[in-house]
């Protein structure tokens, strides 16, 4: 609450907190300690920003490190901190980014990986990876990470993270990426999938703008008959009533929690 209150501003009292919020993250400690540790520092980097770097020595080895921990909730605010790496950190951070994808790579495609006991920090380190290749990508191939990235979506879980996600596959497909749209646009059917399956399980608000560019770019592709067609008739029967629910902005109340 101090860090989003007064940002950088409130460094210098945390400078005297800092022996022990490093204490949190070291091996002997238990799991929970661990995880509090982490979200300290994920808001040391979310709200002092390129400053947070003076710090590294006390987190970012220890982020990296639990980012493959066996307790769910340590992997997620250890994903969780890479991802504010990647959109926060600047571009001193980038070669920390490019160090974090392959272990973030490593706990998306882990077996059991979408159960539900670790479907919120999995699609936390798709978030995370997801905010490097938008934010933060100087040391980092993103045409070789795009097709991965394209094959771990829909994320329909995290409310709070979908956004990022489907905001950059909005951008990806707006800018025409080739590697996204594949050869002659052979993946738009897998990006009106991925569209649907978030509209049916409310991955978003409608009154979200990431709502509504998903709305226009399936709108665009309804433009070609032949193509919709082709689209709708790979869908569930939820999927293509959802689809059509947020085409006709006939779109009932997101439910609650």
């Amino acid at each position: 609450a101090l860090f989003s209150t007064y940002k950088h501003d409130f460094l210098p009292v945390f400078d005297q907190l800092l022996p022990y919020a490093s204490k949190l993250l070291e091996a002997e400690h238990p799991w929970a300690d661990h995880q509090w540790g982490l979200c300290i520092f994920d808001d040391l980097v979310e709200y002092a920003g390129p400053q947070s770097l003076n710090y590294q020595q006390h987190f970012v080895n220890q982020t990296l490190h639990y980012v493959c921990d066996p307790q769910p909730e340590v992997r997620q605010a250890a994903a969780y901190g890479c991802g504010v790496m990647g959109q926060h950190g600047g571009p001193n951070y980038a070669s920390i980014c490019a160090s974090a994808v392959p272990r973030l790579v490593e706990v998306i495609q882990a077996q059991g990986s979408r159960e539900p006991e670790n479907v919120n920090p999995t699609e936390n380190a798709i978030s995370a990876v997801t905010k490097i290749l938008k934010f933060n990508a100087g040391a980092i191939n993103v045409d070789e990470i795009l097709p991965v990235w394209l094959s771990w979506l829909p994320v329909v879980e995290d409310v709070d993270e979908s956004p990022y996600v489907y905001g950059y596959l909005c951008d990806l497909v707006e800018a025409n990426h080739p590697i996204i749209l594949g050869n002659q646009n052979a993946n738009i059917p897998k990006v009106i999938e991925i569209f649907a399956e978030a509209f049916s399980c409310d991955a978003l608000p409608p009154s979200h703008e990431v709502y509504n560019r998903m709305v226009n770019i399936t709108r665009q592709v309804q433009g070609n008959g032949q193509v919709f067609e082709a689209c709708v008739g790979r869908l569930t029967e939820p999927q293509k009533q959802a689809l059509s629910d947020a085409l006709s902005g006939n779109v009932a109340p997101v439910k609650a929690n």
